[in-house]
């Protein structure tokens, strides 16, 4: 019972919080946020995240770095970009080689 309480009110604080920093964008002036340096680094910050949550998928297990399939399936997936190839072959190529070598019994 206290377990499933707790979770309610972790579930009602992250809505407190999404709200109120959805707020705070509105509430924000709109100055600072014209100025050229926050300009060049929210138009970089997707970007950013996106390689952030790329390596953090490709390189850890729990708490643990590790090099394995994905790490292989990532470097194929460059490759195939760098070659100009569509996109649902190079993710078609990444998973067929982590795949290959999982089956192999590497990762």
């Amino acid at each position: 019972m206290v377990l499933e309480v707790n979770f309610w009110i972790a579930v009602l604080a992250a809505g407190v919080v999404s709200f109120l920093l959805k707020f705070a964008g509105y509430v924000v002036p709109a100055g600072p946020l014209e100025e050229p340096r926050v300009r060049r680094v929210t138009a970089v910050l997707p970007a950013a995240l996106l390689a952030s949550l790329v390596v953090l998928q490709t390189f850890s297990t729990g708490r643990d770095l590790v090099l394995d399939a994905r790490a292989a399936g990532l470097v194929v997936a460059v490759v195939a970009l760098v070659c100009r190839a569509p996109f649902i072959v190079v993710v078609v190529l990444a998973a067929a080689t982590a795949a290959g070598l999982r089956a192999l019994g590497w990762g």
